[in-house]
């Protein structure tokens, strides 16, 4: 009696070693800032902009300074201007977001609605200019830090990894001592309105030599942030 062979056992399917590779780089790159981001409630984290002009040789001028030697002038100027409902939402305020995706055709074209948590995940991680891939990625983030970080540290990594000067100068200290040649911690509220005015594009926007329409939006955002003085309440400390 013949009894028929049995079939060759099937080769599993694996991916070439080199896909392997580029996937797990893959992973490692988008698990790396959920493992860093507990770890910046200490030190002097910088931002990707600056990692990528220090590989370029090219300048860079930051001092970081603690929140505490930062204005109250700058970081209420820094929030009603950036992102008014800070102290209200959890990362990400869905409500602003909302309102800015109805006014525009393409996630691309929307300008308003990123909270300063969102845009301090995008310096901290991530890339500038405006893509879908980075927005997916960007409000995870933003969730997360403001899960393992308090606000107040939020908004002095915000105020010391944002361009804020033409030629690589980054946060308040360096942008206060380009724009009018003195400490961040001295800055009026007019000088204030003036920084916030020039962001997010220091190149083509001057504090230092403002033009009309950096004057107009600085005399904006001074009169929200006399309009609304207690909008950075989360960030003080005390009664």
């Amino acid at each position: 009696m013949i009894f028929p062979q049995p079939a060759p056992p099937r080769r599993a399917f694996r991916l070439p070693r080199v896909v392997r590779i580029i996937l797990l780089a893959l992973a490692l790159a988008l698990i790396a800032p959920y493992l860093l981001a507990p770890l910046y409630n200490f030190g002097q984290p910088v931002s990707t902009l600056m990692l990528a002009r220090w590989a370029i040789l090219a300048r860079v001028e930051r001092s970081f300074v603690p929140i505490a030697e930062v204005s109250p002038a700058l970081t209420l100027a820094v929030v009603t201007a950036e992102d008014g409902r800070f102290c209200e939402h959890h990362g990400i305020d869905w409500k602003e977001l909302s309102n800015a995706l109805s006014e525009v055709d393409d996630l691309e074209d929307a300008r308003g609605g990123s909270t300063i948590t969102q845009q301090l995940a995008k310096n901290l991680f991530l890339w500038g200019g405006r893509s879908y891939v980075r927005k997916v990625l960007e409000a995870p983030l933003a969730l997360w830090l403001d899960l393992v970080l308090p606000k107040r540290r939020i908004v002095e990594l915000y105020l010391n990894v944002v361009e804020w000067g033409p030629n690589g100068e980054f946060g308040a200290e360096a942008g206060s001592r380009y724009a009018f040649g003195k400490s961040a911690r001295l800055v009026g509220r007019q000088e204030a309105a003036l920084l916030v005015a020039v962001l997010p594009n220091p190149k083509r926007r001057s504090a230092r030599t403002p033009g009309p329409a950096v004057r107009r939006l600085a005399a904006i955002y001074g009169s929200r942030a006399a309009g609304a003085p207690r909008a950075d309440i989360c960030l003080r400390k005390g009664p």
